[in-house]
């Protein structure tokens, strides 16, 4: 999820190619690691995760922190749900020390879960970019770990910070924590080979579809998308709790932020409605209940109020009227 420097005159539409009206993700610039003997070695307190609870590439890494123990270890800050002209923007520190706004008054200036910029008090994601590269023109992207020592950007990549947080800070956990190994050597090549077709036709899928300008650059994008959820709801057809090797794994967690944003948004306000998963993939949809309900690191992660309104709120080439759906009646269904 990201958004266009102030100065450009591109905005979120022109994601979309101009040839051809097919979506174009940004390649992330920020690519260092937290690693013991590295440029960025794993210190309690040094490290800022900047997040958007709305987005599915930033939620990632707040369920790997709460999963592997590190909330204090390292603090988090949130934008605002609204991602407007200026991009991710945050709640003031004069805003975030008052009573939020209810969610359904669809303020601009506060919001429940929306913080403040805990490092620095700036007024928008753009500003901490700034900071790490003055000269920095592309787009002001979450999630974003800060370094607050040498004052720059760790990194920008979720599926980097994921990995670097799996293991960094071992060395300092113990029990369960310590023992987590979301990307354990003896999966990893089933877990790459997973990923690689999920990120592609269904993590970016999605976006691919919603973003489209063109009927034949969506229907290149929403059939496979149709395809590989099938192939996951046959994947899960054997009643397995987790996606590879029987144990939780990356790859459980790189899904997960997807579907559990499916029903809720993806299947209407991106077009993506072949089928909902809560009625149309009963194996995916038990896959989704288990990790929610059974896992308090993707429940506690995962915030519906925010979801909704960043989607339906901020996408105006979409849905001009910025109406926030009333429904689903139940977010996620009770696991039985």
């Amino acid at each position: 999820m990201a958004h266009t420097n102030e100065g450009s005159k591109k905005g979120i539409t022109d994601w979309a190619d101009k040839s051809d009206g097919s979506f174009k993700r940004q390649v992330s610039s920020f690519r260092d690691a937290i690693e013991e003997g590295g440029k960025f070695p794993p210190e309690k307190g040094r490290y800022h995760l900047y997040v958007s609870l709305a987005c599915p590439w930033a939620h990632r890494a707040l369920i790997v922190r709460q999963l592997k123990g590190l909330e204090s270890f390292i603090d988090v800050s949130t934008v605002h749900p609204h991602m407007l002209e200026g991009g991710w923007h945050f709640v003031t520190p004069e805003n975030a020390a008052k009573p939020p706004a209810a969610a359904s008054a669809h303020s601009s200036e506060t919001f429940p879960g929306a913080t403040a910029d805990k490092v620095h008090g700036s007024g928008r994601l753009a500003d901490v970019y700034r900071r790490a590269d003055p000269a920095y023109d592309a787009r002001f992207t979450v999630p974003v770990v800060w370094d607050t020592q040498t004052s720059t950007i760790v990194n920008n990549e979720s599926s980097e910070i994921i990995r670097f947080l799996n293991t960094a800070f071992n060395a300092q956990l113990a029990g369960e924590e310590k023992a987590l190994d979301l990307y354990p050597p003896e999966l990893r090549a089933e877990i790459d080979a997973l990923n690689e077709w999920v990120y592609n036709d269904v993590n970016n899928g999605v976006y691919k579809s919603g973003f489209a300008t063109t009927q034949d650059a969506y229907e290149k994008a929403v059939r496979p998308l149709a395809k590989s959820l099938g192939r996951l709801e046959d994947l899960l057809a054997d009643g397995r709790e987790f996606l590879v090797g029987g144990k939780l794994t990356e790859a459980d967690v790189r899904l997960y932020t997807t579907i559990v944003r499916y029903d809720p948004v993806y299947y209407v306000h991106f077009k993506c409605n072949f089928g909902l998963i809560r009625h149309d993939y009963p194996h995916l949809h038990r896959w989704l209940q288990r990790l929610y309900w059974n896992h308090p690191a993707f429940k506690d992660t995962t915030d519906f109020a925010h979801i909704k309104e960043h989607y339906y709120f901020s996408h105006p080439h979409i849905n001009p009227h910025r109406i926030v759906p009333f429904g689903p009646n139940v977010d996620i269904e009770p696991l039985k």
